[in-house]
C-alpha cells in the first residue's frame, strides 16, 4: 500500500539544546534521601524501567521516527565528547537500581551502532537490586546488525532483544525504513538472536494508518506459534519532525478485530505491573487460550492512555533524564556523574526527581491546540529512545 502525501511543516529545531538548558537536578544537596528500593512519585508509581539511548544515530529514515527531510546528510549529531561514557552510564544505572529499578532498556537511535556496546552490557549485567537479584537486561534494534552481534550479545550479559519491524512485504519494509534496506536481512537478525538464546523476542509494528496497515494480517501469521511475541503500535504524537496527524493513527481495537476476524483471540492478565501492552492470545477451537499459538500485544499509546502506572524513566544519550517519553523538559544528569565531588549526590537527585514526578501526557492530551499541534514543544523520539 502507498503512503498518503499529505502537506506539512517541518519545524527544524535543535531539541537537544532545549533539553541541556533544562534544570540540572532541582533538589536540595543538603537533604538526602536513602535509597531504599521503594521510591514512588507523586501519584504513587514506582521506579522501575530505566531506557538508555546510547546513541543518536540511527542507519534507518522511518519517517515515523527520523525522516530524511530532518535527519538529511547535513544533521549534525552530538560529538562523541557530549555522550555518556559506559563507565557514566554504569553510574547512573547503579542509583537507579539502588531505587528500585529491575529492568533496563538499552536503546538509541539504533544502539548496536554504538562501538563496542557490548562492553557496556557486560557492566551493567554485573548490577544487583537490593535484594541481590539480577536485572532485566534488554535492547531494542531495527535489527540491521543482529545478524552479526547476536552472539557476542548474548555472551556479554544480554537477556533478550526486541526487534523493530514494519512489515513482512519487502517494498513495504524497504519504503518504511527509507533506506531501502531489505526486510530478509532483520528477519535473519531475528533468527540469529533466537539461536544465540537472546530469548523471549519481541517484534514491534508501528502501524501507520494509509502506509503499512495492509500487513497486520501477514504478520500476525508469520509469527503465530513461533515462540515471538508481536505488538502492535500506534503511531505516537511524540516530538515533531514526524508531522503526525490524527488520521494517520490506526487504533488498536481496529488492528485487534481485524486479527479476531481470521485467527480467533482471547484477551489476557498483564503479565506485571506497569505493562504498556494490553495482551491478546491467539484462541483454540474451545476458545481458550492456546500457549502453543502464542499471544500478540497491542500498544494503545494514542487511544488509550496508560500514565496512571507508568513505572519508567528514560536518560539521553548526553546525560538528561526524561520523565516520559512526551516530556519537553529534562533533568541534567551529565553534570553530577562527571563532577567528582558531586557524584555522591546522584542517589539523591534521582531520588527528588522522581518524588517530583507527575507526567501524565497521554491522559491529558486533549490539551493539544486547534490545529493538531503540541501544546509544548516535546523531545524527539530519536533522541530518547522508544
Amino acid at each position: 500500500m502507498t503512503e498518503r502525501h499529505t502537506p506539512r511543516v517541518v519545524p527544524l529545531v535543535d531539541q537537544r539544546s532545549a533539553a541541556l538548558h533544562s534544570p540540572a537536578a532541582a533538589f536540595d544537596s543538603g537533604t538526602r534521601i536513602a535509597a531504599t528500593g521503594l521510591l514512588t512519585d507523586q501519584r504513587a508509581r514506582p521506579l522501575r524501567d530505566l531506557r538508555i539511548s546510547v546513541t543518536d544515530r540511527c542507519n534507518f529514515r522511518c519517517s515515523y521516527c527520523m525522516p530524511k527531510e530532518v535527519f538529511d546528510k547535513d544533521h549534525l549529531y552530538l560529538p562523541h565528547s557530549a555522550l555518556l561514557s559506559f563507565e557514566e552510564i554504569t553510574s547512573i544505572a547503579k542509583a537507579f537500581v539502588a531505587h528500585g529499578v529491575q529492568k533496563i532498556r538499552l536503546t538509541g537511535g539504533e544502539p548496536l551502532l554504538r562501538k563496542n556496546i557490548e562492553s557496556l552490557i557486560a557492566q551493567l549485567a554485573t548490577l544487583r537490586t537490593p535484594e541481590g537479584q539480577a536485572l532485566d537486561l534488554t535492547l531494542t534494534t531495527n535489527g540491521s546488525l543482529l545478524a552479526r552481534k547476536a552472539s557476542a550479545l548474548k555472551a556479554a550479559g544480554l537477556q533478550r532483544v526486541t526487534v523493530s519491524l514494519d512489515g513482512l512485504d519487502d517494498a513495504v519494509f524497504r519504503s518504511m525504513n527509507d533506506v531501502d534496506f531489505p526486510v530478509a536481512e532483520v528477519l535473519a537478525g531475528i533468527e540469529a538472536a533466537r539461536e544465540a538464546g537472546l530469548g523471549p523476542i519481541k517484534v514491534n509494528m508501528v502501524v501507520k494508518r494509509g502506509t503499512n496497515e495492509s500487513q497486520i494480517l501477514p504478520m500476525a501469521r508469520h509469527f503465530r506459534g513461533s515462540g515471538i511475541v508481536l505488538r502492535f503500535i500506534e503511531y505516537m504524537d511524540v516530538g515533531a519532525s514526524n508531522g503526525w496527524r490524527m488520521d494517520d493513527v490506526l487504533p488498536s481495537r481496529e488492528i485487534i478485530q481485524r486479527i479476531h476476524a481470521e485467527l480467533p483471540l482471547v484477551q489476557l492478565d498483564p503479565s506485571q505491573p506497569g505493562e504498556t501492552a494490553e495482551r491478546w492470545g491467539y484462541a483454540n477451537a474451545a476458545g481458550k487460550h492456546d500457549k502453543a499459538l502464542g499471544e500478540i500485544g497491542v500498544i494503545s499509546s494514542v487511544t488509550q492512555a496508560f500514565c496512571g502506572d507508568c513505572n519508567r524513566a528514560r536518560l539521553s544519550t548526553e546525560g538528561q533524564l526524561y520523565l516520559c517519553l512526551f516530556a519537553s523538559q529534562g533533568y541534567d544528569l551529565r553534570t553530577l556523574v562527571r563532577d567528582p565531588v558531586r557524584q555522591a549526590d546522584l542517589e539523591s537527585a534521582v531520588a527528588h526527581i522522581w518524588q517530583g514526578r507527575k507526567d501524565n501526557y497521554s491522559e491529558s492530551r486533549s490539551a493539544l491546540s486547534d490545529d493538531g499541534a503540541p501544546a509544548q514543544r516535546r523531545v524527539e523520539m530519536s533522541y530518547i529512545g522508544g
